[in-house]
């Protein structure tokens, strides 16, 4: 049986016989409007609108319909001819959906995980999410608020509060929503202005972790045709962390949002909708949660790529801060310099000896941590969106658009850990007596006062700035020890505006044609990573003279400017009373425009007294090696065009039963990755991924009301799937071919008056299709025997040595007599593998293999493997998901106790699919029961949320080689619990 045979009969076997034994006189959509999808009758309603109808022939009860616009028409949901999934406000609250993360549980092929930068986050829809990281990188998933395309939005990041709905299209948008999110669509419908009376609600919730959630709305008649409502949400808790270095609690939250909107109808085919909003967030949130490793005590890798261990710790020994301080690459470096002599003296340290995380002990629990840098997390953003709607006739114009500007800025503790004391460190000591006395001249001793507090001997080193001059512009922190720590920044600002137009005609022809155009402009977005031993490093290699720029790590991506605009209309042709071919189509055009430059130790000396390293004629750092001359930037301009479309053909079996197949060409444009020196074989550019996706379902109403059943098959062949992967400390973005099945099933049952239950399942296939061959920074032998891993002193990278032969002997001999040369050590065994590892210079080892006699290649990145086959990220096989509830009458009052349990199977955290990535399977259990006074208009609810208290992982990110290739693990919020109290009226 062919894929496409599989689909068809998928949707087919759920159309049960008694299909055609319905009452044919039952309108279609005669039904009370309230959730759908995941969603389930609200909690806070009463319990006879959860009645199923007593007459076949009327609907009135039971499982209710909602109006979506995921065509970009109102439509009740059962009869739109795509795989798409709607939640109202009440059903929000009775599945306790607080945020993004809570949404993903009920949905079918769908899984969410934080990320590790700022506004990362990683939505996967039918095993296509965010796979590409990076400032030029389009989201799979697009996130629409109102029908607005919105980008770079923290909206991840805060509460849902006062929404009419929430739309989830699964599969690509190939025609009707902007900029063609190949993954799916999230659309955000906040509640507008009710024109018809004054209302109001609020609640109040306390609950573990002394969290407070108050949430409030006030809505308010000016006039006839003109009204206004305001909204907004407060939360504030304590930490889910302990950090037992301070004995407090971090990752906590303290934000709100605040939201306006006005209604105007000055006539009654017109409708003028403004909102606006300001969210803020200003806390200790953590973006990162564990970081696990199983220690590698050679220190070629820092952690070996056979499991994830929680409570150990890399070896430091691995880091390019450690390499460049050791007393091995020192004495490389300096030779032949004036400090040959002095300079090994001040290494911190040997990357044969103790590491700096020595001493350090790890709390295995997933909720505890040990860090002497904190995390702080700042964002906030301002929207103005517009939606205008003007009946013409028999035609319907639609205008929306509007602005966002917003920023945000978060730090972290690097590596979880906290590092030995530099108070004894005979290097550093001997750096402060010999540079104080003035003996190495005035430049040392400026460095000296920087690094060491004017001589005092308490470390100081660079904050995370703008200016690259860190600790010697003042800049600065000080501690007895190193504090590792990153800073991720992002601002940026957007406009965007769209027209439609659509006809609503009573003859067998209607169309919907419309046009958009998207600004965005992102100002500035900086990774940062700081350390005290790269501040050293960088007064040590700037001989006196001034130091190396800039003195820690930063990723600058800067004036991105992206334009776009988009054509697109559909033609809607009813073959017959019940059967309608829709064809579509769009063309695409983006424009982007990128400034970058990636710095540390760029061996360009400044001197001291620079206010700002970017602008000193002493910069002279190349940031665009591949073109001729120096750059202060790589810059680039790009530009993507594309035709896509879709052919879907409904069949409306009966007024209860929907049988569609559907044809639709997906796009997303390609991108700039950052520059990266020329030795890493890494295109500039990365192209545009299109996909061509077949989707078969059926919407069905059954038992007179009480059953929903609908079922979607899919088959997707992805061209140019784009991939990121880490180089040389920088994400980069390459291009495979993939294929994507499976299938999905959502059911609503009401079997009696008062109880209600949603169960959702669906199964997914994701392949890899073409030969692709990729380094495996985890393990950059390969899996090869003859193959010797090298941790490289002078960048931190790892390069791997083979045979010619296959021969293990000959990579070793010839790394054992490369070494021996330059004062290193021959290579060792690494556990858990099957080969050996050495700290080198792949500089000098490349060189010397230049020779034929040696019998040997020298691979940059490591030993290619063959990923064909292999699954995407993100991707579990099976998801199940289900939700029971239950009113009890209580005369004028009722009473409503629900529980929802939603299983997620395991999955891979990398396109690699080695163990080491794999992501077990979980469950989250939430159950509540509320208390509703006669007419809704106040009641009480007790809740638990994640009632197991599962800290399952949701996703993984693996760091860069000059870190020690350690993995951080995002993982489920815990187990929280408490009361809530709210009024409406």
């Amino acid at each position: 049986m062919t894929k496409f045979q599989l689909l068809a009969a998928t949707a087919i076997a759920f159309i049960p016989a008694t299909a055609w034994a319905q009452d044919a006189s039952a309108p279609a959509g005669q039904s009370t409007q309230a959730q759908e999808g995941g969603g389930s009758t609200p909690a806070v309603a009463p319990a006879a609108s959860q009645a199923p109808a007593a007459d076949a022939g009327q609907n009135s009860g039971g499982i209710q319909d909602i109006v979506v616009t995921a065509q970009r028409q109102a439509e009740v949901l059962q009869n739109v001819p795509i795989a798409v999934t709607a939640f109202n406000a009440q059903a929000l609250q009775a599945q306790q959906i607080n945020t993004t993360s809570d949404l993903q549980l009920t949905l079918p092929n769908i899984t969410f995980t934080k990320g590790n930068f700022t506004s990362s986050a990683s939505f996967n829809i039918r095993g296509i999410g965010d796979l590409c990281v990076g400032v030029t990188c389009d989201a799979a998933t697009a996130v629409h608020v109102n029908d607005v395309p919105i980008l770079n939005s923290p909206i991840f990041q805060n509460e849902y509060f006062d929404l009419e709905r929430v739309e989830v299209l699964r599969g690509p948008q190939g025609t009707l929503f902007g900029r063609n999110a190949t993954g799916g669509v999230i659309n955000f419908i906040t509640a507008k202005a009710d024109l018809s009376g004054v209302h109001a609600s609020g609640d109040v919730e306390y609950g573990n972790y002394n969290s407070v959630r108050v949430k409030g709305m006030f809505n308010l008649p000016l006039t006839d045709t003109l009204g206004i409502r305001l909204a907004g949400y407060y939360l504030r808790r304590d930490g889910f962390t302990h950090n037992v270095f301070t004995d407090s609690d971090i990752d906590g939250r303290n934000q709100f949002d605040v939201r306006a909107s006005v209604r105007w109808q000055p006539t009654s085919s017109t409708t003028i909708d403004i909102v606006g909003h300001y969210f803020r967030e200003d806390d200790d949130r953590s973006r990162i949660q564990k970081q696990l490793c199983h220690r590698d005590p050679t220190g070629v890798l820092g952690c070996l790529p056979d499991r994830l261990v929680s409570g150990e710790t890399l070896n430091g020994n691995a880091s390019f801060a450690a390499t460049l301080t050791s007393v091995e690459f020192l004495r490389i470096a300096f030779a032949g310099t004036p400090l040959a002599a002095a300079g090994p003296a001040f290494a911190l340290g040997s990357v044969y000896g103790p590491d700096t995380y020595s001493n350090f002990v790890n709390p295995t629990d997933a909720r505890t941590v040990n860090i002497d840098s904190l995390p702080r997390f700042r964002t906030d953003e301002k929207q103005v969106l517009f939606n205008i709607t003007q009946d013409i006739g028999q035609l319907s114009l639609k205008l929306d658009g509007g602005y966002t500007e917003g920023k945000t800025d978060s730090t972290v503790d690097y590596n979880l850990a906290i590092e030995n004391s530099l108070a004894a460190n005979p290097g550093l000591n001997a750096f402060n007596a010999l540079a104080g006395s003035g003996a190495l001249g005035p430049g040392f001793l400026a460095a000296r006062n920087a690094l060491l507090a004017q001589g005092t001997g308490m470390p100081c080193q660079s904050l995370a700035e703008e200016t690259g001059t860190g600790v010697y512009g003042g800049h600065a922190i000080c501690a007895p020890r190193s504090l590792d720590f990153d800073r991720s920044t992002g601002s940026g600002n957007q406009y965007h505006g769209e027209a439609i137009l659509s006809s609503k005609f009573d003859g067998a022809f209607n169309f919907l044609i419309g046009g958009g155009y998207l600004r965005s402009n992102v100002d500035e977005n900086s990774y940062y990573v700081n350390s005290f031993n790269l501040d050293y490093a960088s007064a040590l290699f700037g001989g006196g003279a001034g130091y190396s720029a800039t003195p820690f790590y930063r990723n600058l991506s800067e004036n991105y400017r992206l334009k776009s605009y988009g054509i697109f209309g559909e033609v809607y042709a009813n073959l017959a009373s019940n059967l309608k071919l829709t064809l579509g189509g769009r063309y695409n055009h983006d424009e982007k425009h990128i400034e970058a430059v990636t710095s540390l130790l760029t061996g360009a000396i400044v001197p001291f007294g620079t206010t700002n390293v970017y602008n000193s004629p002493a910069f002279t750092y190349d940031a665009d090696p591949s073109r001729t001359g120096i750059q202060s930037r790589a810059i680039n301009d790009v530009s993507f065009s594309r035709g896509t479309g879709r052919a879907v053909l409904d069949w409306q079996i009966t007024p209860r039963n929907l049988l569609y197949a559907s044809y639709s060409r997906g796009y997303k444009s390609g991108g700039v990755n950052p520059p990266l020196t020329p030795v890493f074989a890494v295109a500039p550019l990365f192209g545009p991924e299109t996909v061509n996706a077949f989707e078969i379902g059926s919407k069905n109403t059954f038992l007179n009301g009480t059953l929903r059943l609908n079922v979607t098959g899919f088959y997707y062949q992805y061209k140019q799937l784009q991939l990121s992967r880490i180089v040389a400390r920088t994400s980069v973005n390459d291009n495979v071919d993939a294929s994507v099945y499976g299938a999905e099933v959502e059911a609503i049952v009401a079997p009696t008056r008062a109880m209600l239950v949603n169960l959702n399942f669906s199964y997914l296939h994701t392949e890899v299709k073409n030969d692709k061959l990729l380094a495996n920074p985890q393990d950059p032998s390969g899996g090869r025997a003859d193959a010797v891993i090298i941790k490289d002193l002078q960048f931190g990278n790892n390069c791997a040595v083979v045979s010619n032969a296959r021969v293990a002997a000959q990579s070793n001999g010839f790394v054992t007599a490369v070494n021996a040369a330059l004062g290193l050590r021959a290579p060792v065994a690494i556990p858990s593998t099957n080969t050996t590892g050495a700290f080198s210079l792949c500089s000098a080892l490349t060189a010397a293999s230049a020779n034929p006699a040696a019998g040997v290649t020298v691979l940059q990145e490591g030993v290619q493997t063959n990923i064909r086959g292999n699954e995407l990220p993100q991707s579990p096989r099976y998801k199940f998901s289900a939700g029971v509830q239950y009113t009890i009458d209580l005369g004028d009052w009722n009473l409503v106790p629900r529980a929802d349990l939603a299983y997620t199977a395991e999955y891979f955290g990398s396109i690699f699919n080695r163990n080491v990535n794999r992501i077990q399977g979980f469950e989250v259990v939430n159950a509540q029961i509320q208390l509703n006074a006669p007419d809704q208009r106040f009641f009480v609810r007790a809740f638990v949320q994640n009632l197991t208290s599962n800290d399952a992982i949701t996703g993984l990110y693996v760091t860069d080689q000059s870190s020690g290739l350690f993995t951080n693990a995002f993982t489920l919020e815990p187990r929280r619990y408490g009361v809530a109290a709210g009024f409406r009226f």
